[in-house]
């Protein structure tokens, strides 16, 4: 009875100043003045770090780094204090729960689940608003999941490139 595992790259730990520069740019990109149908479709950039590096570095990102990202999510959007760090701390708690699960699969087939997770965020932030007094903002507001759902493999063939072993000029 044999055994068959996928053909995974092993990707070398990530330099924790790396991890907090994606951090970093996955803000700033979030924080991008977007008007329209595009600010629907523009995807949550610092959920979709905090679920890489929750997977592949489960060990070096956390819920506290989770809930200080979307303190400053919060604090960028003038939005409800509170509200992206308490969904970023529920997603990140998923992630860090489904990690070795993700892991066995490729982005590809990551995708599907990522977008479950980030409707579980998007409803979150749904719920906080609603009973904050803000009105439904619509159907268009689950947009962002399935954008970045379809981002999915192209974030994490970006952030995982630096992570890559060097290939070894003696090896044969």
């Amino acid at each position: 009875m044999s055994t068959e595992y996928p053909d995974q790259n092993i990707l070398s730990p990530a330099n924790g100043w790396y991890i907090f520069a994606t951090l970093i740019g996955a803000l700033l990109l979030t924080m991008l003045p977007f008007q329209g149908i595009f600010l629907h479709l523009r995807p949550d950039f610092v959920a979709l770090t905090m679920l890489y590096w929750s997977i592949h570095q489960p060990h070096r990102v956390g819920m506290s780094i989770a809930f200080g990202m979307g303190l400053l999510v919060d604090v960028s959007n003038a939005g409800i204090l509170g509200q992206h760090a308490m969904a970023y701390c529920i997603i990140t708690y998923f992630a860090l729960i489904l990690h070795r699960r993700l892991r066995y699969f490729n982005p590809i087939q990551q995708a599907p689940q990522i977008c479950l997770i980030l409707l579980l965020m998007q409803f979150i932030i749904l719920i906080v608003g609603l009973l904050s007094g803000y009105r439904f903002p619509g159907w268009y507001f689950f947009l962002a999941s399935i954008t970045g759902m379809l981002i999915w493999p192209l974030i994490t063939f970006s952030l995982g490139i630096l992570q890559k072993p060097k290939t070894d000029p003696d090896a044969l």
